[in-house]
């Protein structure tokens, strides 16, 4: 819609308010006639002159017409001369002011564990205002298997570094196989961990700054953690306190937490190659159950094939042609 919206000269919001009305037509009266003050050509083409002439092509309107007033002369207003930069595309940064620009990362796939995995810091209350612990979590993208979920009393790369070095050796990865997605935190990209990372030969990868959906993983699993009925009401007392719990947590995590991402399989048994012969069981069971009542089945039965490929921040796909026609149809 918005593209199309675009080629109209419209925003995709108006076409949905016009949509929600009555008609859904086109509202637009559009002039009647042509504006009486509006610009010759001449009088454009000396604005776009001014505004880069060398006296003035490293300032901005708002500091070009305040000048020419000082010199006794009026061209345009401080809009007009906005206004027909940005028609000419003229309107953008340059050089330093020009704002940071983040790509969205790149896809990442994994069809088996320790290929990708994903890591985040969440904080943990404690007795003391304004002081919290900082648990550190790795989780397996593909299995949703926490690795490992180690709590610290502060932010620092030699901490993040530490618990990677622990994980990586304790699961035996494969150093030419691993994906290590995280946000942007200073932890994260902090040089001791960054040389730690390139020692194993483990891939870093970083969400864009600011947005919390690169790395929805890592969100998801603190969502569940904070939102558990056995979550501490209170905040936890010591260092040992937290980790005691955190432990327990993953523990039931990985163990026993039916995961509706993975066919409702714990992340231990899709971890460990213990799903399939759990979903062929599945699939036996409501086989039979088709079998003995045909009646109460209008289709096939539900859909109990292993999740084969996981993708970390999908690449959003255009559809095709034949998409589009069969939607329409």
């Amino acid at each position: 819609m918005k593209p199309a919206a675009q080629i109209l000269e419209l925003t995709s919001r108006t076409v949905q308010r016009w949509r929600l009305q009555e008609c859904g037509e086109d509202r637009r009266c559009g002039p009647l006639s042509r504006p009486a003050n509006k610009l010759t050509e001449k009088e454009r083409k000396q604005v776009l002159s001014i505004a880069n002439a060398p006296r003035y092509r490293d300032l901005s309107p708002k500091q070009i017409v305040p000048r020419l007033a000082d010199e006794g002369v009026y061209v345009a207003s401080e809009s007009t001369f906005y206004r027909l930069l940005r028609a000419e595309n003229q309107l953008a940064h340059r050089e330093r002011c020009r704002p940071a620009t983040h790509r969205r990362p790149r896809e990442k796939k994994a069809t088996g564990p320790n290929q990708v995995w994903s890591w985040d810091i969440t904080y943990l209350k404690t007795t003391v205002a304004g002081r919290f612990f900082y648990l550190y979590l790795i989780m397996d993208v593909w299995s949703r298997k926490i690795i490992s979920a180690t709590v610290f009393d502060k932010e620092c790369g030699q901490n993040s570094a530490l618990m990677l070095v622990e994980a990586y050796h304790r699961h035996g990865v494969n150093p030419d196989g691993l994906v290590l997605h995280s946000d942007n935190g200073s932890p994260m990209k902090a040089s001791t961990m960054l040389v730690t990372l390139q020692r194993l030969g483990v891939v870093p990868s970083f969400s864009r700054p600011g947005v919390s959906n690169d790395n929805p993983f890592s969100e998801s699993l603190f969502r569940t953690l904070k939102y558990r009925p056995e979550y501490p009401s209170r905040p936890f007392v010591c260092e040992q306190n937290a980790q005691h719990w955190v432990d327990t947590f993953a523990l039931w995590y990985n163990t026993e937490h039916l995961h509706s991402e993975i066919r409702f399989v714990t992340p231990d048994d899709r971890h460990y190659g213990q799903e399939t012969a759990i979903l062929n069981h599945r699939k036996e069971v409501y086989a039979h159950a088709r079998q003995k009542n045909p009646n109460r089945w209008t289709s096939q039965t539900r859909n109990w094939e292993p999740i084969t490929i996981v993708r970390l921040n999908p690449e959003q796909k255009r559809p095709s042609e034949e998409d589009l026609c069969a939607e329409a149809a």
